[in-house]
């Protein structure tokens, strides 16, 4: 393993201290709680918006707080969820007295311990608390951290959407209903071409031969559907974007193409599969409205890309659009 860490028990800790060191203009941290918070929250009167997961994704989440998307997110160890006490801490940090919404990847650690932390933080402090759940993953009902879909891409572009709205002044019954909507209109599925390594095991999670993918990976490298000959950029474009069609009809709805690097995957190649994306879903009579190209929500140093399809109507169009101002995401500011 070659990895640019001082010791594999304090990776978290040392990179929330290297962003702070980089990003302290914008956000702050609780260190003793492992959370990344806006400058300006709680802001009064506006829903809080709270997520967080496993460390070794970024920049999901942490990459995301800020105008637009997130109020504050949780840093767990890497690949494991946080614990309730800091989504405790950061809800009640982000709270301006309009309530918080929690934005949870369907992995199993992190329902259990939202809801942990929702239910503890509306007794002690009084605070309304919701939450809406990702599935967006076509490839397996069930994983190994799963029970039902796993959350992934469209996360990303919920935080967005649902951020955007908050900025707007939404109220959190309003906001939790467009979440439902981006969640249920979303769907997601993944390939790695190498496995990750996590700092803590010092060896690749899994091993694939040269002339093989996996197909539906996960972004812990949970297995996928199967695991097949590697195929050309066109082959595997369609496999993926197959799948996803297969699970929910994209006709007559624009949608959102997002591509996703899973942390080794170089733009040129990203860019590559974009274009064969967009001819197939041209193909099939189906509009891009926007897209987004790029390392979003990575598996630490795996090779391969995910690819997410969402509905998008005007209202979630305009909402994309809005400015946003976070590390990892950025434009009309």
């Amino acid at each position: 393993m070659k990895k640019l860490i001082n010791d594999v028990d304090t990776v978290v800790a040392d990179a929330l201290r290297g962003m702070e060191a980089a990003l302290s203009d914008r956000l702050r941290f609780d260190h003793e709680n492992k959370v990344i918070l806006r400058k300006d929250a709680p802001k009064q009167g506006k829903v809080g918006l709270v997520s967080g997961g496993g460390s070794g994704h970024e920049p999901m989440h942490g990459g995301f707080v800020g105008l637009g998307m997130l109020d504050a997110a949780c840093a767990g160890e890497v690949f494991t969820s946080p614990v309730p006490d800091q989504m405790m801490a950061a809800t009640a940090a982000v709270d301006g007295g309009a309530g918080v919404l929690h934005i949870v990847k369907n992995y199993t650690g992190d329902v259990m311990n939202f809801d942990m932390a929702a239910e503890m933080v509306a007794e002690a402090e009084g605070v309304r608390v919701e939450s809406i759940v990702t599935n967006d993953d076509v490839a397996v009902q069930d994983s190994l951290y799963t029970a039902g879909r796993r959350g992934v891409g469209v996360t990303v572009l919920l935080e967005k959407i649902v951020g955007a709205a908050a900025e707007q002044g939404r109220d959190l019954d309003a906001l939790l209903e467009l979440a439902k909507k981006v969640n249920g209109g979303g769907r997601s599925m993944g390939v790695a071409l190498t496995s990750c390594t996590v700092p803590s095991a010092g060896e690749p999670t899994f091993s694939l031969e040269e002339d093989e993918m996996e197909l539906g990976i996960g972004i812990h490298g949970e297995p996928g559907r199967e695991r097949v000959k590697l195929g050309s950029a066109r082959e595997v474009a369609g496999m993926l974007v197959e799948a996803i069609l297969a699970d929910l009809d994209f006709t007559g709805s624009p949608v959102i193409a997002f591509v996703n690097g899973l942390g080794a995957t170089p733009l040129l190649e990203q860019y590559l599969m974009y274009g064969e994306i967009a001819r197939i879903l041209e193909g099939n009579g189906i509009t891009i409205a926007r897209n987004l190209v790029g390392s979003y929500m990575t598996s630490l140093d795996m090779a391969g890309l995910s690819v997410t399809l969402l509905q998008a109507d005007d209202d979630i169009v305009k909402l994309w659009d809005a400015p946003v101002n976070t590390p990892g995401l950025r434009w009309g500011c």
